[in-house]
């Protein structure tokens, strides 16, 4: 019983340093991948940045397509009631000078 209570505080003692130590590594790598994480954010940040005037470009380009067809769309639409308005009048005439 007495070799029981010598050995065993020991071998704790030598565990908790064991595991103290891993805990070490584990926290010296995970600052590591932090660092190394952070850095590919930058990266790719300023990437990013890179490509907005690309991105401003394809958006100014849409918009000006966009207000280009809504005005095409726009005067087609209007020839084509004209027409039918034209006509919808001629009939209103011709039947009044029938009358």
């Amino acid at each position: 019983m007495e070799v029981l209570n010598m050995v065993l505080p020991i071998v704790l003692y030598l565990l908790g340093a064991f595991l103290m130590v891993v805990l070490i590594i584990l926290g010296i790598k995970l600052i590591g991948i932090a660092d190394r994480a952070n850095l590919l954010m930058d990266d790719l940040e300023s990437k990013a940045k890179s490509l907005n005037g690309f991105f401003h470009i394809i958006d100014t380009m849409t918009d000006t397509l966009s207000f280009i067809s809504d005005k095409f769309v726009n005067g087609l639409t209007s020839i084509i009631t004209g027409l039918f308005h034209n006509n919808s009048n001629k009939r209103k005439k011709e039947r009044e000078d029938y009358e």
